[in-house]
């Protein structure tokens, strides 16, 4: 499963790697209020959260849903601003329809259902689903929904007044210890694209990105299978130090691309990214009784097939074929002894399947 973006063409003219002080800030504010997601960062989320006002921390929670488990898309702009002041007077330019839908579709936590019908401004039919998905979800959604729909500029209002509180609250602080580290990223973004081009530049954001063999489509691995473009506006790249470890994408119709990634740390770096596909292979291959029989043998130590098959009274043929698949889930290690090929568990790669699929998930 991958998300794709065009950028058939002049593909060199199709990204943009540029730093938002509104999407860190919202990176931020899921740190705040999904702490699991972010082992590392729970020490600042827990001495951020006990510092705030009583009233900025109840503004928080009414609004958090537009950044608690995923992002609505005009939180993560498609064309970065020097300041969060900049950036948050440009989504003031966006349409009520488009906000409202953006901002429902994260409240309700159903695109599926919303996308591609009539505004809820507009029809009552649409407004009524969007209240009804948003209570299912419980009654600070269906309240916040509520008010959205009712009164979409001192909704919206509120939302902004509440994004520029946190300035002073925290964010300013932080956005000024962690800007070198924002910089330094983009400048080596800056020097892959000249030294390699494109395809070197995405290898950095993230193993999770890479361009295809024409250079024609950026693919990311994600858990869902969309697909957007930008021919007629380039992908943003943006880098984040609150993100680790997700890869937020924003790539609804009408919107630009944006890709927020968490820039590279010496703990992101010690563990490879790996793909989706690779822990539903690990997952599957381990799924199976006798798989899970000679694992457990491996697990004690290094055998050849004629063993194994002695042990468990199987055929060879049958053991090689289950070692195959195991193999290829890159489960196993082997080493020559003579002519005798022994087998035995990587014990690191399984122990982490549950860490790789969490990953994988939150990605």
């Amino acid at each position: 499963m991958s998300l794709t973006i065009d950028i058939s063409g002049r593909p060199a003219d199709r990204v943009l790697f540029a730093a938002s002080p509104l999407a860190e800030l919202t990176a931020a504010l899921h740190v705040l209020s999904a702490p699991a997601h972010h082992p590392g960062l729970q020490g600042w989320a827990a001495g951020t959260r006990a510092a705030l006002k009583a009233d900025l921390a109840e503004r928080l929670e009414e609004a958090e849903f537009l950044w608690r488990s995923s992002r609505a898309d005009f939180l993560l702009p498609g064309r970065p601003g020097a300041s969060l002041e900049e950036e948050l007077d440009d989504v003031d330019q966006i349409p009520d329809e488009a906000y409202v839908h953006t901002a429902l579709t994260t409240t309700c936590g159903n695109d599926r259902l919303l996308f591609g019908r009539p505004s809820p401004l507009q029809d009552q039919h649409s407004r009524e689903q969007a209240l009804d998905l948003a209570e299912a979800r419980g009654p600070s959604q269906a309240a916040f929904a509520q008010r959205l729909i009712a009164d979409p500029p001192g909704a919206r209002a509120r939302v902004r007044a509440t994004l520029q509180e946190c300035g002073p609250a925290f964010f300013t602080d932080a956005w000024r210890r962690i800007g070198p580290r924002l910089t330094a990223d983009l400048r080596l973004k800056a020097d892959l694209l000249a030294r390699r081009g494109l395809a070197g530049a995405l290898t950095s954001v993230s193993p999770a990105v890479r361009l295809d063999h024409a250079g024609h489509r950026i693919i990311i691995d994600k858990l869902q299978d969309n697909a957007t473009s930008a021919l007629s506006h380039p992908v943003a790249f943006v880098p984040t130090v609150f993100g680790q470890p997700h890869l937020v994408t924003v790539h609804a119709p009408g919107w630009r691309p944006v890709v927020q990634y968490p820039i590279a740390t010496a703990a992101s770096d010690a563990a490879a990214t790996i793909p989706m596909d690779l822990v539903q292979l690990r997952i599957q291959a381990l799924a199976h009784p006798v798989r899970m029989r000679l694992v457990r043998t491996l697990a004690r130590g290094a055998h050849t097939t004629s063993e194994l098959a002695s042990t468990w009274q199987l055929s060879a043929p049958e053991v090689s074929r289950h070692l195959t698949r195991l193999r290829k889930a890159g489960l196993l290690t082997t080493r020559r002894r003579g002519r005798y090929v022994l087998y035995e568990l990587d014990l690191p790669a399984t122990a982490a399947i549950g860490t790789d699929l969490i990953e994988a998930l939150l990605r």
